[in-house]
């Protein structure tokens, strides 16, 4: 009996020895996160994320987090050349790197500028400033569509922002009217989308490719690197033929009016209803309305005096030049080869001017003209260099093949259609 009771003791004791292991669990050390931005390790540091308040400075803020001004003034002097620091703006987010002690000071400020570029001043060993740009991922994307009632309505439905639609328009500008567009016509763009860490998106980049079929008519546009030594892309068509015409209609996109055609027996009120000739056109638009040149050239005059107040003449070749008058500021200096839309100055009303607009000035053989004047019969844009043809028809051919790609039967009740590839 007693040999009975010990064997069964033994069975409990094993049996709980096994559940006992059973139930111990080894659970995994957990490594923490290694987060590495605008370079440094996050992980290192205390991390203080916050948004400048109106009124706030530089100073305020670094003091808030237990840098004192002595320091503060070393840190602004430091930096004045990359940095000034007087001229941080209200709502601009930034991001404290703080030590990881009682103290918690600030070692590290970043200045985000916008979603690409940040500026850092790092006052941990030495005091230096510099501009970090995030790490960019582009994507090739595709977008096809069909106009229901206008463009902006088709590109609205399929999540595109403005900006896109204004590259397109700047495309086609002498090619289609917008405005004009039919129920049933289509579109299609290979064009690039910006992201950081893959999932924010930073803006468009290059529309490499575009279609539009309107009244059974196809329109299209291949981005081409014309000209390599001054860095210039121009669109063409499957032809090869330029989409820009040699001059803009107006340098002043959206918005605006014509106040003043030139007029050679113009009498002004400004100078007692005298006859004196406008010899060019205004362009009435909101103050600040930027500018821009209307053709390719280089800035020979770039300054303020007299009547004209601030202006910028562009020569374009030996036969045309323009100019813009009654800036409010100018962008462009003495020198500075502009392309056409570049923005060389912003709407103002210096000098002889009665109100903000720009004075379009237009000069064909040292002759002031009119440049909406249908006779004058300006040029068309210069074609595509000869020497360039072969290989700009072996650019688009894959291009063209993405293009050609129809938009499948099954999408087209839909007001628009995105499809996207990375």
């Amino acid at each position: 009996m007693k040999k009975l009771l010990l064997l069964l003791l033994l069975t409990i004791l094993v049996f709980s020895c096994n559940e006992k292991q059973k139930k111990l669990v080894v659970l995994p050390i957990e490594e923490p996160e290694i987060i590495e931005q605008y370079g440094f390790t996050f992980s290192d540091y205390v991390i203080i994320n916050d948004t400048i308040k109106s009124g706030e400075s530089f100073g305020q803020i670094l003091d808030r987090h237990h840098v004192y001004y002595p320091e503060i003034n070393k840190i602004a002097t430091s930096i004045k050349d990359v940095f000034d620091v007087r001229r941080v703006k209200a709502g601009i987010p930034y991001t404290i790197l703080a030590s990881k002690d009682s103290t918690e000071a600030a070692k590290v400020f970043i200045y985000k500028n916008d979603k690409i570029r940040a500026t850092v001043v790092n006052f941990q060993d030495k005091i230096e400033a510099y501009t970090y740009i995030q790490p960019i991922k582009t994507v090739e994307k595709i977008v096809e569509g069909k106009i229901y009632s206008n463009l902006s309505n088709a590109m609205d439905s399929l999540k595109l922002r403005p900006n896109l639609i204004f590259a397109i328009s700047d495309i086609y500008a002498w090619t289609l009217d917008f405005y004009k567009l039919q129920e049933g016509d289509k579109f299609k763009f290979v064009y690039e989308e910006k992201y950081i860490n893959d999932t924010t998106f930073a803006g468009y980049g290059k529309v490499k490719a575009a279609v539009f079929t309107h009244r059974n008519q196809e329109f299209y546009a291949y981005r081409f690197l014309s000209d390599s030594i001054k860095g210039i892309h121009e669109y063409y068509d499957e032809k090869g033929d330029m989409l820009r015409s040699q001059f803009l209609k107006s340098p002043i996109k959206f918005q605006y009016r014509i106040s003043s055609r030139y007029n050679l027996k113009r009498r002004i009120a400004h100078y007692g209803y005298k006859i004196k000739p406008h010899k060019g056109t205004d362009f009435a638009a909101a103050n600040g309305t930027p500018i821009m040149a209307t053709a390719n050239g280089t800035v020979i005059a770039s300054e303020k005096r007299g009547g004209n107040g601030n202006y910028v003449k562009v020569k374009h070749n030996g036969t045309f030049t323009t100019q813009y008058l009654h800036m409010s500021r100018r962008k462009s200096k003495v020198g500075d080869f502009v392309k056409q839309g570049d923005v060389i100055g912003y709407v103002g009303s210096t000098g002889s001017s009665s109100g903000n607009h720009v004075c379009y000035r237009f000069w064909k053989n040292n002759k002031q003209v009119d440049p909406l004047d249908p006779k004058l019969n300006l040029p068309g844009a210069e074609p595509l260099k000869q020497g360039l043809r072969k290989e700009y028809f072996s650019f688009i051919a894959p291009l063209k093949l993405q293009l050609d790609n129809k938009i499948r039967k099954k999408l087209v009740m839909n007001p628009a259609t995105f499809i996207a590839k990375n």
